[in-house]
């Protein structure tokens, strides 16, 4: 009887040695499967602040290159107003230059 109940014991105490294993490996497979899923996030979340960076910085020069165009724009506006505006009175300047020179060489000979 004794030699039954000390196997039951051993018996028992085996059972239990197994069920800590299982329960240890287990602990193990689910620390890894966590530290796995935790890396996923990370990278995941690394791409997403890329992906955003990337389409701001894109967004940026997008608008950078309208304000150049919208710049440069109104620079020709304005030099095709100042050209129509010495065009318009080149004539009389011309007219006035040649009419001081005139002047110049009458008063000089």
């Amino acid at each position: 009887m004794k030699t039954d109940v000390l196997k039951s014991i051993r018996e028992t105490e085996e059972e239990y040695q197994a069920m800590i294993r299982d329960a240890q490996a287990e602990r193990k497979k689910n620390l890894s499967d966590a530290e796995l899923e935790a890396d996923n996030l990370i990278v995941k979340a690394q791409k997403g602040a890329e992906d955003y960076r990337n389409q701001r910085l894109a967004e940026a020069r997008a608008q950078a290159q309208n304000r150049y165009a919208e710049i440069v724009r109104e620079g020709e506006t304005r030099a095709e107003a100042l050209k129509a505006s010495g065009n318009k009175n080149l004539a009389e300047a011309v007219d006035f230059i040649v009419t001081r020179f005139k002047e110049h060489l009458h008063v000089k000979a």
